[in-house]
Protein backbone atom coordinates (compact mmCIF):
# COMPACT_ATOMS: atom_id res chain seq x y z
CA UNK A 1 0.00 0.00 0.00
CA UNK A 2 1.16 3.45 -0.77
CA UNK A 3 0.11 6.71 1.75
CA UNK A 4 0.89 10.06 0.67
CA UNK A 5 0.47 13.08 2.59
CA UNK A 6 0.25 16.77 1.47
CA UNK A 7 -0.28 19.87 3.51
CA UNK A 8 -1.16 23.83 2.56
CA UNK A 9 0.45 25.70 5.16
CA UNK A 10 -1.49 28.31 4.65
CA UNK A 11 -5.18 27.11 4.92
CA UNK A 12 -3.59 24.01 7.31
CA UNK A 13 -5.07 22.21 4.77
CA UNK A 14 -4.22 17.95 5.04
CA UNK A 15 -5.21 15.63 1.75
CA UNK A 16 -4.20 12.24 0.80
CA UNK A 17 -3.42 9.72 -1.41
CA UNK A 18 -4.00 6.22 -0.99
CA UNK A 19 -2.60 3.73 -4.03
CA UNK A 20 -2.44 0.22 -4.59
CA UNK A 21 0.96 -0.99 -6.26
CA UNK A 22 -0.75 -4.19 -7.22
CA UNK A 23 -2.91 -2.37 -9.46
CA UNK A 24 -1.38 0.61 -9.90
CA UNK A 25 -4.54 2.80 -8.89
CA UNK A 26 -4.69 5.52 -6.68
CA UNK A 27 -7.41 7.80 -4.84
CA UNK A 28 -6.69 11.33 -3.53
CA UNK A 29 -8.86 12.03 -0.48
CA UNK A 30 -10.00 15.42 0.46
CA UNK A 31 -7.90 17.23 -2.50
CA UNK A 32 -7.57 20.66 -3.08
CA UNK A 33 -7.98 22.74 -5.66
CA UNK A 34 -4.71 22.91 -7.54
CA UNK A 35 -4.38 19.36 -8.63
CA UNK A 36 -0.84 19.23 -10.45
CA UNK A 37 0.45 18.23 -7.33
CA UNK A 38 -0.96 14.72 -7.53
CA UNK A 39 -1.14 14.19 -10.79
CA UNK A 40 3.01 14.72 -10.64
CA UNK A 41 3.04 12.66 -7.27
CA UNK A 42 0.57 9.87 -9.18
CA UNK A 43 2.98 9.83 -12.23
CA UNK A 44 6.12 9.84 -10.37
CA UNK A 45 4.81 6.24 -8.44
CA UNK A 46 3.91 4.68 -11.65
CA UNK A 47 -0.21 5.23 -10.65
CA UNK A 48 -3.17 6.43 -12.28
CA UNK A 49 -5.28 8.70 -10.19
CA UNK A 50 -8.65 6.29 -10.53
CA UNK A 51 -10.63 8.30 -7.66
CA UNK A 52 -11.21 11.37 -5.64
CA UNK A 53 -13.15 11.09 -2.74
CA UNK A 54 -14.56 13.88 0.09
CA UNK A 55 -15.07 13.47 3.64
CA UNK A 56 -17.60 16.23 3.54
CA UNK A 57 -18.43 20.00 1.34
CA UNK A 58 -15.75 21.84 2.58
CA UNK A 59 -16.47 25.48 3.58
CA UNK A 60 -12.69 26.55 3.84
CA UNK A 61 -11.57 25.81 0.39
CA UNK A 62 -12.40 24.78 -3.14
CA UNK A 63 -12.47 21.31 -4.01
CA UNK A 64 -10.49 19.18 -6.33
CA UNK A 65 -12.17 16.89 -6.65
CA UNK A 66 -14.12 18.22 -9.63
CA UNK A 67 -11.21 19.13 -11.15
CA UNK A 68 -9.22 15.80 -11.08
CA UNK A 69 -12.26 14.05 -12.86
CA UNK A 70 -12.28 15.97 -15.75
CA UNK A 71 -8.50 15.84 -15.89
CA UNK A 72 -8.23 12.07 -15.15
CA UNK A 73 -11.77 10.75 -15.62
CA UNK A 74 -11.93 9.38 -11.92
CA UNK A 75 -14.71 8.16 -9.94
CA UNK A 76 -15.98 10.74 -7.48
CA UNK A 77 -16.53 9.22 -4.17
CA UNK A 78 -18.91 11.63 -2.34
CA UNK A 79 -21.04 12.02 0.38
CA UNK A 80 -25.25 10.94 0.13
CA UNK A 81 -26.34 11.72 3.63
CA UNK A 82 -27.62 14.94 4.87
CA UNK A 83 -30.74 17.05 3.98
CA UNK A 84 -31.23 18.22 0.62
CA UNK A 85 -29.45 21.12 1.76
CA UNK A 86 -26.40 19.08 1.51
CA UNK A 87 -26.32 17.18 -2.11
CA UNK A 88 -23.78 17.88 -4.88
CA UNK A 89 -25.49 19.25 -7.88
CA UNK A 90 -23.00 18.71 -10.56
CA UNK A 91 -22.23 15.42 -10.91
CA UNK A 92 -24.05 13.97 -13.94
CA UNK A 93 -21.46 14.60 -16.21
CA UNK A 94 -19.06 12.75 -14.06
CA UNK A 95 -18.70 9.24 -13.33
CA UNK A 96 -19.60 8.98 -9.52
CA UNK A 97 -20.87 7.33 -6.48
CA UNK A 98 -22.57 8.64 -3.39
CA UNK A 99 -22.11 7.13 -0.39
CA UNK A 100 -23.85 6.46 2.98
CA UNK A 101 -23.56 5.17 5.69
CA UNK A 102 -21.86 1.08 5.53
CA UNK A 103 -20.84 1.65 2.19
CA UNK A 104 -17.82 0.37 0.70
CA UNK A 105 -15.27 1.32 -2.06
CA UNK A 106 -12.16 -0.15 -3.02
CA UNK A 107 -8.53 1.17 -4.66
CA UNK A 108 -7.16 -2.07 -5.59
CA UNK A 109 -6.72 -3.99 -3.12
CA UNK A 110 -7.44 -1.88 -0.30
CA UNK A 111 -10.76 -1.49 1.02
CA UNK A 112 -12.63 1.86 2.36
CA UNK A 113 -15.49 1.49 4.89
CA UNK A 114 -18.06 4.42 5.15
CA UNK A 115 -18.58 5.48 8.34
CA UNK A 116 -21.53 8.82 8.56
CA UNK A 117 -19.90 10.93 11.21
CA UNK A 118 -22.30 14.13 11.25
CA UNK A 119 -21.67 17.21 13.55
CA UNK A 120 -19.35 19.16 11.63
CA UNK A 121 -21.62 19.22 9.24
CA UNK A 122 -24.99 16.92 8.31
CA UNK A 123 -23.37 14.71 5.47
CA UNK A 124 -19.74 14.11 7.16
CA UNK A 125 -18.49 10.71 5.99
CA UNK A 126 -15.37 9.08 7.80
CA UNK A 127 -13.41 6.89 5.96
CA UNK A 128 -11.78 3.28 7.62
CA UNK A 129 -8.80 1.76 6.01
CA UNK A 130 -7.92 -1.67 5.62
CA UNK A 131 -5.13 -3.18 3.21
CA UNK A 132 -7.05 -6.67 2.33
CA UNK A 133 -3.42 -7.40 0.78
CA UNK A 134 -2.12 -8.30 4.60
CA UNK A 135 -4.47 -7.68 6.98
CA UNK A 136 -8.52 -7.86 7.87
CA UNK A 137 -9.52 -4.97 9.87
CA UNK A 138 -8.77 -1.40 9.29
CA UNK A 139 -5.53 0.28 10.34
CA UNK A 140 -6.42 3.94 10.82
CA UNK A 141 -9.20 6.05 9.51
CA UNK A 142 -9.89 9.41 7.63
CA UNK A 143 -11.15 11.92 9.84
CA UNK A 144 -12.15 15.42 7.64
CA UNK A 145 -12.90 17.66 9.91
CA UNK A 146 -14.45 15.05 12.38
CA UNK A 147 -11.42 14.26 14.58
CA UNK A 148 -8.38 16.33 14.70
CA UNK A 149 -5.17 15.88 16.29
CA UNK A 150 -6.60 17.55 20.25
CA UNK A 151 -9.49 18.57 19.13
CA UNK A 152 -12.79 18.19 16.92
CA UNK A 153 -14.65 20.20 13.90
CA UNK A 154 -16.47 22.82 15.21
CA UNK A 155 -20.83 22.42 14.67
CA UNK A 156 -21.78 26.19 14.33
CA UNK A 157 -20.65 27.18 10.62
CA UNK A 158 -23.31 26.16 9.27
CA UNK A 159 -25.61 29.44 11.56
CA UNK A 160 -22.41 31.64 11.51
CA UNK A 161 -20.94 31.16 7.87
CA UNK A 162 -23.82 29.38 5.87
CA UNK A 163 -26.56 31.22 7.35
CA UNK A 164 -28.72 28.03 8.66
CA UNK A 165 -30.50 29.26 11.87
CA UNK A 166 -30.90 26.91 14.49
CA UNK A 167 -27.82 24.33 13.67
CA UNK A 168 -25.31 25.08 16.10
CA UNK A 169 -26.69 23.50 18.68
CA UNK A 170 -28.02 20.63 16.77
CA UNK A 171 -24.77 20.15 15.30
CA UNK A 172 -22.80 20.14 18.56
CA UNK A 173 -25.37 17.01 19.33
CA UNK A 174 -24.66 15.25 16.52
CA UNK A 175 -20.77 15.98 17.09
CA UNK A 176 -21.15 13.95 20.79
CA UNK A 177 -22.59 11.23 19.76
CA UNK A 178 -20.27 11.03 16.61
CA UNK A 179 -17.64 10.84 18.91
CA UNK A 180 -19.16 7.65 20.81
CA UNK A 181 -19.07 5.74 18.10
CA UNK A 182 -15.19 6.64 17.46
CA UNK A 183 -13.87 5.91 20.91
CA UNK A 184 -15.25 2.37 20.39
CA UNK A 185 -12.12 1.93 17.48
CA UNK A 186 -9.16 0.04 18.29
CA UNK A 187 -6.91 2.15 19.81
CA UNK A 188 -4.09 1.33 17.35
CA UNK A 189 -5.60 3.00 14.52
CA UNK A 190 -4.41 6.03 12.92
CA UNK A 191 -6.34 8.80 12.37
CA UNK A 192 -5.50 11.05 9.10
CA UNK A 193 -7.40 14.32 10.07
CA UNK A 194 -8.50 17.18 7.11
CA UNK A 195 -6.70 20.14 8.66
CA UNK A 196 -3.88 20.91 11.60
CA UNK A 197 -3.07 24.20 13.39
CA UNK A 198 -4.26 27.33 11.76
CA UNK A 199 -7.60 26.58 10.53
CA UNK A 200 -11.00 28.00 11.15
CA UNK A 201 -12.73 24.41 10.93
CA UNK A 202 -12.24 24.30 15.01
CA UNK A 203 -10.30 25.71 17.88
CA UNK A 204 -7.19 24.08 19.42
CA UNK A 205 -6.06 22.10 16.68
CA UNK A 206 -2.94 20.17 16.76
CA UNK A 207 0.39 21.32 14.81
CA UNK A 208 1.45 17.09 13.79
CA UNK A 209 -0.20 15.87 11.25
CA UNK A 210 -1.77 12.70 12.42
CA UNK A 211 -2.28 10.88 15.70
CA UNK A 212 -4.13 7.40 17.01
CA UNK A 213 -7.47 6.71 18.42
CA UNK A 214 -5.70 5.45 21.51
CA UNK A 215 -4.10 9.03 21.89
CA UNK A 216 -6.94 11.30 21.28
CA UNK A 217 -8.94 9.23 23.70
CA UNK A 218 -5.87 10.00 26.48
CA UNK A 219 -5.40 13.71 25.54
CA UNK A 220 -8.72 15.40 23.82
CA UNK A 221 -9.91 17.09 26.08
CA UNK A 222 -13.15 16.84 23.53
CA UNK A 223 -13.45 12.89 24.26
CA UNK A 224 -13.37 13.09 27.96
CA UNK A 225 -16.83 14.56 28.22
CA UNK A 226 -19.88 11.97 29.09
CA UNK A 227 -22.17 14.90 30.09
CA UNK A 228 -24.04 15.91 26.60
CA UNK A 229 -25.01 19.41 27.86
CA UNK A 230 -21.35 20.12 28.82
CA UNK A 231 -19.91 18.36 25.52
CA UNK A 232 -22.52 20.94 24.00
CA UNK A 233 -21.34 23.97 26.24
CA UNK A 234 -17.90 23.04 25.91
CA UNK A 235 -17.54 23.08 22.21
CA UNK A 236 -19.41 26.49 20.98
CA UNK A 237 -18.31 28.37 23.49
CA UNK A 238 -14.77 29.96 21.88
CA UNK A 239 -14.84 29.56 18.60
CA UNK A 240 -12.92 31.51 15.82
CA UNK A 241 -15.04 33.95 13.74
CA UNK A 242 -15.51 31.90 10.47
CA UNK A 243 -14.16 33.70 7.48
CA UNK A 244 -16.71 35.14 5.26
CA UNK A 245 -15.28 33.23 2.32
CA UNK A 246 -16.41 30.39 4.38
CA UNK A 247 -20.71 30.75 2.88
CA UNK A 248 -18.91 31.19 -0.87
CA UNK A 249 -16.99 28.16 -0.38
CA UNK A 250 -19.78 25.86 0.60
CA UNK A 251 -21.93 26.70 -2.81
CA UNK A 252 -18.68 26.53 -5.04
CA UNK A 253 -18.37 22.91 -3.86
CA UNK A 254 -21.88 21.72 -3.86
CA UNK A 255 -22.77 22.89 -7.22
CA UNK A 256 -18.86 22.58 -8.86
CA UNK A 257 -15.98 24.50 -8.58
CA UNK A 258 -15.43 26.21 -12.15
CA UNK A 259 -12.56 23.88 -14.27
CA UNK A 260 -8.98 25.40 -13.96
CA UNK A 261 -6.84 23.35 -16.72
CA UNK A 262 -3.84 24.50 -14.84
CA UNK A 263 -2.91 27.32 -12.61
CA UNK A 264 -4.15 30.79 -14.08
CA UNK A 265 -1.21 33.00 -15.29
CA UNK A 266 -2.29 36.80 -15.28
CA UNK A 267 -1.10 38.87 -17.64
CA UNK A 268 1.25 41.69 -16.73
CA UNK A 269 -0.32 45.00 -17.02
CA UNK A 270 1.75 48.54 -18.20
CA UNK A 271 2.09 51.13 -15.01
CA UNK A 272 -0.09 54.30 -16.66
CA UNK A 273 -2.93 51.75 -16.34
CA UNK A 274 -3.06 51.65 -12.25
CA UNK A 275 -3.77 55.12 -11.94
CA UNK A 276 -6.84 54.94 -13.91
CA UNK A 277 -8.34 51.13 -12.28
CA UNK A 278 -7.73 52.79 -8.71
CA UNK A 279 -9.82 55.93 -9.77
CA UNK A 280 -12.42 53.92 -10.53
CA UNK A 281 -12.69 51.80 -7.32
CA UNK A 282 -10.79 48.79 -8.16
CA UNK A 283 -9.23 46.24 -5.78
CA UNK A 284 -5.72 45.93 -5.77
CA UNK A 285 -3.75 43.97 -3.39
CA UNK A 286 0.44 44.71 -3.00
CA UNK A 287 1.83 41.60 -2.09
CA UNK A 288 4.96 42.82 -0.34
CA UNK A 289 5.87 42.58 3.38
CA UNK A 290 4.01 44.97 5.78
CA UNK A 291 7.09 46.52 6.73
CA UNK A 292 7.82 47.41 2.89
CA UNK A 293 4.40 48.74 2.29
CA UNK A 294 4.62 51.01 4.75
CA UNK A 295 7.40 52.81 3.48
CA UNK A 296 6.18 53.22 0.39
CA UNK A 297 2.76 52.25 -1.71
CA UNK A 298 0.24 53.03 -4.09
CA UNK A 299 -2.68 55.38 -2.60
CA UNK A 300 -5.53 53.29 -2.92
CA UNK A 301 -4.29 49.97 -2.70
CA UNK A 302 -4.20 47.92 0.32
CA UNK A 303 -1.45 45.25 1.64
CA UNK A 304 -1.66 40.99 2.36
CA UNK A 305 1.29 39.68 2.32
CA UNK A 306 2.11 36.04 1.60
CA UNK A 307 1.88 34.92 4.80
CA UNK A 308 -1.96 36.66 4.88
CA UNK A 309 -2.85 34.57 1.35
CA UNK A 310 -5.31 33.11 1.51
CA UNK A 311 -7.16 33.34 4.44
CA UNK A 312 -6.98 36.98 4.83
CA UNK A 313 -8.00 37.69 1.29
CA UNK A 314 -10.81 35.59 1.83
CA UNK A 315 -12.15 38.08 4.44
CA UNK A 316 -10.97 40.84 2.27
CA UNK A 317 -11.32 40.68 -1.34
CA UNK A 318 -14.80 41.19 -2.93
CA UNK A 319 -15.64 37.76 -5.18
CA UNK A 320 -17.92 39.70 -7.28
CA UNK A 321 -15.39 42.30 -8.25
CA UNK A 322 -11.95 41.69 -10.42
CA UNK A 323 -8.73 41.89 -8.63
CA UNK A 324 -5.44 43.10 -9.44
CA UNK A 325 -2.39 42.60 -7.81
CA UNK A 326 1.02 44.25 -7.46
CA UNK A 327 4.78 42.34 -6.59
CA UNK A 328 7.25 40.59 -8.66
CA UNK A 329 6.76 37.29 -10.85
CA UNK A 330 7.56 34.94 -8.36
CA UNK A 331 4.94 36.73 -5.45
CA UNK A 332 2.80 37.15 -7.85
CA UNK A 333 2.50 33.61 -8.80
CA UNK A 334 2.34 32.02 -5.62
CA UNK A 335 -0.30 34.56 -4.54
CA UNK A 336 -2.41 33.21 -7.38
CA UNK A 337 -1.92 30.15 -6.30
CA UNK A 338 -3.04 30.54 -2.91
CA UNK A 339 -6.27 32.71 -4.19
CA UNK A 340 -7.58 30.52 -6.51
CA UNK A 341 -7.61 27.93 -4.02
CA UNK A 342 -9.89 29.97 -2.21
CA UNK A 343 -11.83 30.63 -5.48
CA UNK A 344 -10.86 33.84 -6.21
CA UNK A 345 -10.54 33.73 -10.05
CA UNK A 346 -11.42 36.76 -11.11
CA UNK A 347 -7.56 38.17 -11.15
CA UNK A 348 -7.58 40.84 -14.24
CA UNK A 349 -3.55 41.54 -14.19
CA UNK A 350 -0.82 42.55 -12.05
CA UNK A 351 1.79 45.32 -11.77
CA UNK A 352 5.26 44.13 -11.49
CA UNK A 353 7.09 46.26 -8.64
CA UNK A 354 8.58 48.94 -11.26
CA UNK A 355 4.62 50.88 -10.46
CA UNK A 356 6.21 51.56 -7.48
CA UNK A 357 8.98 54.02 -9.48
CA UNK A 358 9.40 57.47 -9.04
CA UNK A 359 8.53 58.87 -12.38
CA UNK A 360 4.68 57.13 -11.67
CA UNK A 361 4.12 60.16 -8.94
CA UNK A 362 4.74 60.05 -5.21
CA UNK A 363 4.36 57.27 -2.55
CA UNK A 364 2.28 57.15 0.23
CA UNK A 365 3.80 55.25 3.39
CA UNK A 366 2.30 55.10 7.32
CA UNK A 367 4.21 55.12 10.21
CA UNK A 368 5.70 52.15 12.17
CA UNK A 369 6.21 52.99 15.53
CA UNK A 370 7.25 51.05 19.18
CA UNK A 371 4.92 50.33 21.80
CA UNK A 372 6.79 52.51 24.23
CA UNK A 373 6.85 55.42 22.21
CA UNK A 374 2.98 55.36 21.78
CA UNK A 375 2.18 55.38 25.63
CA UNK A 376 1.34 58.54 25.97
CA UNK A 377 -0.70 58.84 22.75
CA UNK A 378 -2.57 55.68 23.95
CA UNK A 379 -2.86 56.74 27.71
CA UNK A 380 -3.74 60.26 27.25
CA UNK A 381 -6.17 59.51 24.44
CA UNK A 382 -3.84 61.64 21.57
CA UNK A 383 -4.86 58.82 19.16
CA UNK A 384 -7.81 56.46 18.61
CA UNK A 385 -6.08 52.80 19.16
CA UNK A 386 -7.78 50.07 17.23
CA UNK A 387 -7.19 46.26 18.69
CA UNK A 388 -7.85 44.02 15.11
CA UNK A 389 -7.29 41.03 17.13
CA UNK A 390 -9.86 38.27 16.90
CA UNK A 391 -13.03 38.47 19.54
CA UNK A 392 -11.16 35.43 21.81
CA UNK A 393 -7.89 37.34 21.97
CA UNK A 394 -9.96 40.35 22.26
CA UNK A 395 -11.05 39.00 25.46
CA UNK A 396 -8.14 37.71 27.36
CA UNK A 397 -6.72 40.90 27.52
CA UNK A 398 -6.97 44.55 25.64
CA UNK A 399 -5.39 47.75 26.39
CA UNK A 400 -7.43 50.18 28.63
CA UNK A 401 -9.21 52.66 26.28
CA UNK A 402 -8.45 50.49 22.89
CA UNK A 403 -11.69 50.13 20.56
CA UNK A 404 -11.59 46.46 19.02
CA UNK A 405 -13.11 45.01 15.55
CA UNK A 406 -11.80 41.94 13.79
CA UNK A 407 -9.67 42.34 10.84
CA UNK A 408 -12.45 40.68 8.36
CA UNK A 409 -14.65 43.30 9.84
CA UNK A 410 -12.46 46.34 9.19
CA UNK A 411 -13.39 47.80 5.89
CA UNK A 412 -17.19 48.26 6.91
CA UNK A 413 -16.44 49.74 10.00
CA UNK A 414 -13.55 51.78 9.15
CA UNK A 415 -15.68 54.99 8.65
CA UNK A 416 -16.52 54.95 12.76
CA UNK A 417 -12.56 55.83 13.24
CA UNK A 418 -11.37 57.96 10.91
CA UNK A 419 -11.41 61.64 11.83
CA UNK A 420 -8.70 64.20 12.68
CA UNK A 421 -6.96 61.86 15.19
CA UNK A 422 -3.87 59.73 14.72
CA UNK A 423 -4.70 55.84 14.19
CA UNK A 424 -2.45 53.40 15.89
CA UNK A 425 -3.67 50.27 14.72
CA UNK A 426 -2.36 46.79 17.14
CA UNK A 427 -3.00 43.54 16.88
CA UNK A 428 -0.65 40.66 18.76
CA UNK A 429 2.80 41.08 17.15
CA UNK A 430 2.30 43.65 14.59
CA UNK A 431 1.59 41.49 11.36
CA UNK A 432 -2.07 41.89 11.07
CA UNK A 433 -2.55 45.24 11.97
CA UNK A 434 0.12 46.20 9.37
CA UNK A 435 -3.17 45.18 6.72
CA UNK A 436 -5.28 46.92 9.02
CA UNK A 437 -3.20 50.14 8.75
CA UNK A 438 -3.49 49.84 4.74
CA UNK A 439 -7.48 49.26 4.85
CA UNK A 440 -7.34 52.60 7.11
CA UNK A 441 -4.91 54.60 4.82
CA UNK A 442 -7.04 53.22 1.74
CA UNK A 443 -10.00 54.62 3.07
CA UNK A 444 -8.88 57.61 3.75
CA UNK A 445 -7.60 58.08 7.30
CA UNK A 446 -4.76 60.89 7.25
CA UNK A 447 -2.17 59.22 9.96
CA UNK A 448 -2.15 55.77 10.83
CA UNK A 449 0.60 54.16 12.53
CA UNK A 450 0.98 50.09 13.00
CA UNK A 451 2.00 49.47 16.97
CA UNK A 452 5.41 47.42 15.56
CA UNK A 453 5.25 44.18 18.73
CA UNK A 454 1.40 44.78 18.65
CA UNK A 455 0.15 44.29 22.49
CA UNK A 456 3.11 41.40 23.40
CA UNK A 457 5.65 44.19 22.91
CA UNK A 458 3.03 46.84 25.15
CA UNK A 459 2.92 43.64 27.61
CA UNK A 460 6.67 43.45 27.76
CA UNK A 461 7.08 46.93 28.10
CA UNK A 462 5.33 46.90 31.36
CA UNK A 463 2.75 48.79 30.44
CA UNK A 464 -1.03 48.49 31.45
CA UNK A 465 -3.43 46.01 30.07
CA UNK A 466 -7.06 45.74 31.15
CA UNK A 467 -9.11 42.59 31.35
CA UNK A 468 -12.08 43.96 31.86
CA UNK A 469 -14.97 43.92 28.98
CA UNK A 470 -14.29 47.27 26.65
CA UNK A 471 -16.00 48.18 23.87
CA UNK A 472 -16.08 45.55 20.93
CA UNK A 473 -17.43 46.36 17.67
CA UNK A 474 -17.04 43.02 16.48
CA UNK A 475 -20.09 42.64 13.99
CA UNK A 476 -21.11 44.84 11.40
Amino acid sequence: MFLKYFYDQKLAHASYMVGCQATGEALVIDPGRDVDIYLKTAASNDFRVTGAAETHIHADFVSGARELAERTGARLYLSDEGDENWKYTYLDDYDHRLLKEGDEFRVGRIRLEVWHTPGHTPEHLSFLLTDTAGADRPMGVFTGDFVFVGSVGRPDLLEKAAGYADTAVAGARQMFHSLQRFKQLSDFMQVWPAHGAGSACGKGLGAIPSSTVGYEKMFNAALSYEDEEQFVEMLLEGQPEPPKYFAVMKRVNKEGPPLLHGRPQPVRLAAEQLPQLIEAGAAVIDTRSGRAFAAGHIAGTINIPDWGMPAWAGWLVDYEKPLYLIGDEARVAEAVRALVYIGIDNIAGYFDLDVLAEKNGPLQSYERLPAEQLADMILNHKATLLDIRAEEEWQSGRIPGAHHVMLGYLPERAADFINDKPIVVQCRSGNRSAIGASILQAKGARRVINMEGGIRAWSRAGLPVDSARGDSHLRK
